[in-house]
């Protein structure tokens, strides 16, 4: 039913992907071959004056340097027979979340919300906004 995956995780939140993992892995398993993307996203600067104070070419190492420590994360994580993809976007973490579901051609999107709170009311959590924009199913885990 779901043979393409896209699982997205923040490197630095471990209740990202402790518990959205598994379920990702359960649903690639169901499914003979299935694939498993991990995304993560490199927040933009928000406003281009931040970004002014960044020497040049600092995105193209930080995109890097993310990119390596998310090869370390899917060998230290994801056990060997799984088909596994890693990606690294930078921009608003829901819009690359949602980006990458739609170019990679996913059947579903695993992944964790924290418990909300009061600016997250307000503003949405990137879990919410996927659910509410993605094409794709979306399954949202607990991570929190």
């Amino acid at each position: 039913m779901f043979e393409t995956v896209l699982l997205p995780i923040d490197l630095s939140v471990p209740g990202s992907w402790q518990k959205a993992l598994p379920a990702a892995l359960r649903l690639c398993q169901a499914e003979a071959g299935g694939v498993l993307h991990v995304l993560t996203v490199v927040p933009d600067f928000g406003m281009s004056v931040v970004g002014s104070y960044f020497e040049a070419g600092f995105e193209k190492k930080a995109m890097h340097k993310v990119g390596e420590e998310l090869g370390a994360w899917v060998a230290a994580n994801v056990p060997d027979g799984i088909e596994v993809h890693p990606h690294v976007m930078h921009g608003r973490v829901y819009e690359q979340i949602i980006t990458a579901a739609d170019r990679l051609g996913v059947d579903a999107i695993v992944m964790a919300s924290h418990r909300p709170e009061l600016t997250d009311y307000l503003l949405g959590p990137n879990a919410a906004r996927v659910v509410r924009h993605a094409s794709q199913s979306v399954f949202v885990v607990r991570g929190e």
